[in-house]
């Protein structure tokens, strides 16, 4: 009997008293809550759904956005890239402002990025103006050539150096992932982009956009649903540790 009281009690704490207390809690149900705790989606057959029914994003991933491509490809994505990418990216794709770093990035996260932009499900003024007089094919140019660049980037990041608990191992107890098991490292998750040696202020920006839901191009809402617990200690911790990346290497 005592086993069985403490699971009901454990239970009624998991999924219903600590999504209660969160600030966008919204009592629809037992079974939303279940899932809500569970970090599972309440409806299978609403993928790219924001919370307030809006589509987040119209890109469906393919494993053919990930081949490398020929070199006529990278030439012509280089010469749009010149024409148009360079003052806020870097001649080679390594930013000296905010703007992220392109340079070998995969290439299925720049076509997202970039096909997200020119539907207006990601917000800029500049990448929308810039993203809307792009064709299907000068995406994936620009993304082939980005890719092409030279990895100035840093290696994986992984368990052998130290690491800040979110990026190591997340918090359970908050849904937080850890960012390691999908932005490289132990794992890299098909369409996440790698993080190493991003600028600081553009990490802390983007988390901050997810946090308070102003960036929503995320599928089922898998960054917004991370940043949401997070603390402006912890964005500043991680942010702070990939920014790092770089700068140890002279980038």
């Amino acid at each position: 009997m005592a086993l069985i009281v403490l699971t009901v009690v454990l239970a009624l704490v998991g999924f219903i008293w600590l999504p209660s207390v969160q600030s966008d809690f919204s009592a629809r149900g037992v079974w939303d809550a279940i899932c809500r705790a569970a970090g599972a989606p309440a409806s299978w057959n609403s993928q790219g759904t924001s919370r307030n029914g809006h589509i987040a994003t119209n890109v469906v991933l393919d494993r053919s956005m990930a081949h490398a491509a020929p070199a006529d490809v990278v030439g012509r994505g280089a010469t749009l890239a010149l024409n148009n990418c360079t003052m806020c990216h870097g001649a080679r794709g390594m930013s000296a402002s905010n703007a992220p770093n392109l340079a070998g990035q995969y290439p299925e996260v720049v076509i997202k990025q970039l096909q997200d932009y020119r539907s207006g499900k990601r917000g800029s003024a500049i990448m929308e103006s810039l993203a809307r007089n792009l064709s299907e094919r000068d995406i994936t140019d620009l993304a082939a050539y980005y890719a092409s660049l030279p990895k100035a980037r840093t290696a994986p990041t992984t368990y052998d150096e130290s690491l800040p608990p979110l990026v190591r191992v997340g918090d359970p107890l908050r849904n937080i992932a850890p960012c390691i098991s999908c932005h490289g490292g132990v794992d890299q998750k098909f369409g996440a982009p790698w993080l190493e040696g991003m600028p600081h202020d553009y990490l802390t920006t983007e988390l901050r956009a997810f946090r308070n839901g102003q960036r929503r191009n995320d599928a089922e809402g898998q960054m917004r649903n991370m940043a949401r617990a997070m603390t402006d200690k912890e964005i500043e911790e991680v942010a702070g540790f990939y920014a790092r990346k770089a700068a140890a290497e002279g980038h």
